[in-house]
């Protein structure tokens, strides 16, 4: 009896040992911390990654980006692990928060602007130069989407931040949430991120309701060459002009003419293929995955983020219906064979090249032979410049 005793009661020592052991086991797990949030965030990694691979919708930033939510919201104990990725926002030091801080410093937003200077060709700019003020059309949705963010009850700083989503311009929207409004930044950068991505899925719709059929046929003139001399002198003096305007931009802007600088000198290609080329795809992969990691499903799913992602889509689409709206008004004072076909009007987004390939997708639907692509260049790269000279100016109004 004794015997059996013993046995029992070693038999229980060991059974609560083993249940001891499980839980922490499964206590380090994921399986042991997850929460409906952090699996919500995961289905929209994934949304996102399938999203980029099956429509080809911008793979270059949201496989990146939804790969990063899915690692971003994987659970853990932060007692037991200090590895401290789930707060790359603040707190503890990790490999992770490292990285983010090339978004959170403002670090990368410049770099990407001078990969895109290195790729850009200012030629349909500078051979038609009124499609200036399509771009600047466009940057309508940042100032009335401001004024909703106050409405909503999102203070001036913040205000600012949310609105620049309207530019469909990533980096910008990184560059100026870093300054402004850092608590918002993942957010904002998500939202931005996710409509630049979703420019072919927004943007024709808006196009199809604002234009008759009678527009979208609408034949552009072939564009002038652009002399070597013209091609020179542009990003020098343009960057003197709108940092003279918007001194706040000197960052992006500087980057942006300089790398142009460095593409059409000629005597600095290599220079210009590794900005363009290497040191792009590199930036490019780890703002994406960074900003990816800090959506945590605890700061991200909540009410406020929400307000961002539906303010970010009403600015997109009231950018992408200013630039339509204002090309039709430019047409009333133009010449028959000087008109504007409108639908280049929404490429006044920066969404660089995606919103001027939907320009000359949708006016190929109606006309085959209506290639838009060219023209529709001309106010997608000045939407580049409008929304970089747009923060600049909002940053240093609010800032004083």
């Amino acid at each position: 009896m004794q015997d059996r005793l013993i046995f029992l009661c070693a038999s229980g020592a060991a059974a609560g040992g083993l249940r001891e052991g499980f839980d922490r086991v499964f206590g380090v797990t994921g399986f042991g911390n997850v929460a409906i949030g952090n699996i919500v965030m995961i289905v929209i990694g994934l949304l996102m990654i399938s999203l980029a691979i099956r429509r080809n919708y911008e793979p270059l930033l949201l496989i990146p980006i939804g790969f990063g939510i899915i690692a971003g919201n994987i659970p853990y104990n932060p007692g037991l692990m200090p590895i401290g990725y789930q707060d790359v926002l603040g707190g503890q030091q990790s490999v992770f928060r490292i990285l983010y801080f090339g978004i959170s410093s403002g670090l990368f937003p410049p770099l990407v602007f001078l990969g895109i200077g290195a790729m850009t060709d200012f030629s349909a700019l500078l051979s038609n130069p009124k499609l200036l003020l399509l771009g600047a059309a466009a940057q309508l949705g940042i100032f009335v989407t401001l004024l909703g963010a106050l409405l909503l009850g999102f203070d001036l700083r913040q205000a600012a931040s949310i609105g620049i989503i309207g530019g469909a311009d990533g980096p910008t929207a990184i560059f100026l949430a870093s300054q402004m409004a850092p608590n918002l930044l993942g957010a904002i950068a998500i939202a931005a991120y996710s409509y630049m991505g979703l420019v072919p899925v927004i943007q024709p719709p808006i196009m199809r309701l604002l234009t008759t059929r009678k527009e979208r046929l609408i034949r552009m003139k072939a564009s002038r060459k652009v002399s070597r001399t013209e091609r020179l002198v542009f990003p020098v003096a343009a960057f003197i002009v709108t940092a003279f305007i918007a001194p706040g931009a000197i960052t992006l802007l500087g980057m942006l003419f300089f790398g142009n600088l460095l593409r059409e000198s000629g005597v600095t290609q290599r220079l210009a293929e590794s900005a363009q080329g290497a040191l792009n795809n590199i930036v490019v992969m780890i703002l994406g995955f960074s900003v990816g990691t800090s959506t945590q499903a605890s700061r991200f799913l909540t009410p406020q983020s929400i307000e961002i992602f539906l303010l970010g889509a009403f600015s997109f689409a009231v950018a992408s219906a200013g630039g339509v709206l204002f090309a039709k008004f430019m047409n009333l004072f133009l010449e028959d064979g000087d008109k504007i076909n409108p639908l280049i009007g929404s490429a006044g987004v920066s969404a660089v090249p995606d919103s001027a390939r939907v320009s000359e997708v949708e006016g190929r639907r109606y006309d085959p032979d209506n290639h838009l692509l060219m023209h529709a260049m001309g106010p997608n790269v000045a939407g580049v410049i409008g929304s970089a000279i747009a923060a600049g100016f909002l940053l240093g109004m609010i800032s004083h």
